[in-house]
């Protein structure tokens, strides 16, 4: 299970004139593809590989009812090698079942490939004496202490299962906080020499496999240079990210770092979601929790967001069904539908649409005027005021959890005579709402 770094919070919030300088850069529109749109697909976590041939049939039908295109699912390297050399037999079992299924049902796979084996693992000897093959442990967390181990298990794979797979995604989150998926000192150089012994194995054995790299869950871009730095350039085919927070404004600030170091491989958004925990619950995984129709309407917006991004390659949403733990699935643990079933449904046939408008409505209060509206989810949005046809005030500010914001303009500026612009970075401003009082 995928844990959330949280990067920002969720309430409005205003930077008035001091951020005006940066405003033209941020504003632009994204540009779009005329042609297809991206990938579109589920995660499916949930899975062990004790999971019975019923349950793998029925994730897959959900996968394909929902109309899926592709389907990530972990390959844990621990489970499917726990003796080095050998793969479990049983284990294959699950993956060749999995895969076969999909593929059956005409939907590929990403297998995500993480997770140490005792035998290969480089933790502290304290954490080794605590390693077993039969469940998860920090030992499993630790890089291998020889890459080119890895690197054959992945190369197993692309060489089983070939076309059937969309892409093998290399390890999992190295830059997450919490260290579940990557432990211990040098994360940037153990990273880079996992990704750097896997691609050319792969390549080996299937030329037209999707490599992916990078698993980032970090937004600012740090990492990724770290690691340009660390020479991964030329080892990947395209880098696979996980937002949650500022989902758009998080992809594009990522491929604007990519641009400034001369990278031009395309972005798999493999992660991304929201949880219908409210009002339950206040806080999942470290994300606001909303409701159920919140949660429709964020996916369908983002998936509509990203149909004419040409350096998407794919958008895959956490996750197909729920558990006890999170919220985050289109269908709950029982596995009935949530509205956001419905509306994933519509956007996977229908990607092309518009994303809800934003608007604006002003009313005053207390001496001052009170801007107040919605708008889709995942980017910052911006407000201009102004008075006289002369702009008179400026913020940036994120959407709450219910995708509505309030804003007070300053007292100054009086409560007649003014007009309001609002619009969202990654529409630009051709669809600006704008109201006057």
């Amino acid at each position: 299970m995928t844990q959330r770094f949280s990067k920002s919070a969720v309430a409005a919030f205003a930077l008035v004139c001091a951020l005006a300088a940066l405003m033209p850069s941020m504003a632009r529109s994204v540009v779009r593809s005329p042609t297809g749109p991206p990938l579109a697909g589920v995660n499916a976590p949930g899975f062990s590989f004790g999971a019975s041939p019923a349950s793998i049939n029925q994730e897959i039908s959900w996968a394909r009812a929902v109309g899926a295109h592709v389907i990530r699912v972990e390959f844990p390297w621990s489970v499917l090698e726990p003796q080095e050399g050998r793969l479990a037999p049983h284990a294959l079992a699950f993956t060749d079942r999995f895969v076969n299924g999909a593929s059956a049902a005409g939907i590929k796979v990403v297998a995500l490939a993480t997770r140490t084996p005792c035998w290969a693992s480089s933790a502290p000897a304290a954490l080794l004496s605590q390693c077993q093959t039969s469940r998860n442990t920090k030992a499993n967390a630790w890089p291998p202490a020889n890459p080119n181990d890895y690197a054959s298990f992945v190369a197993s794979l692309a060489a089983r299962y070939g076309s059937k797979l969309a892409a093998i995604e290399v390890w999992n989150e190295p830059d997450q906080a919490n260290e579940d998926y990557l432990a211990g000192p040098h994360k940037v150089q153990h990273y880079a020499e996992i990704l750097k012994a896997a691609y050319p194995a792969i390549k080996r054995v299937d030329p037209t496999m999707t490599v992916l790299g990078g698993s980032l869950v970090g937004s600012n871009g740090a990492f990724l240079r770290a690691l340009y730095a660390a020479g991964i350039k030329g080892y990947y085919d395209g880098l696979s990210v996980h937002f949650y927070n500022l989902v758009l404004a998080s992809v594009r600030y990522l491929h604007e770092v990519q641009l400034a170091n001369g990278d031009a491989t395309p972005l798999w958004l493999n992660e991304f979601g929201w949880s219908s925990c409210w009002p339950r619950q206040r806080v999942q995984q470290e994300q606001a929790c909303v409701t159920k129709q919140v949660q429709a309407t964020n996916l369908k917006n983002v998936f509509r967001s990203l149909a004419r991004t040409p350096w998407v390659a794919a958008d895959i949403m956490y996750e197909l069904q729920g558990s006890r733990r999170e919220d985050f699935g289109v269908l709950t643990e029982t596995g009935a539908h949530k509205p956001s079933f419905g509306a994933l449904r519509s956007v996977f046939r229908s990607p092309f649409g518009k994303a809800s408008p934003v608007t604006v409505h002003l009313s005053r209060r207390g001496g001052r005027v009170l801007a107040s509206g919605s708008g889709p989810a995942g980017d910052y949005l911006q407000m201009e005021a102004f008075k006289g046809g002369q702009a008179v005030y400026r913020a940036q500010f994120t959407l709450d959890r219910f995708n509505r914001f309030a804003i007070a303009l300053p007292g100054v500026l009086g409560t007649n005579g003014l007009r309001v612009s609002v619009f969202q970075y990654w529409t630009g401003s051709a669809r600006t709402a704008s109201a006057s009082i």
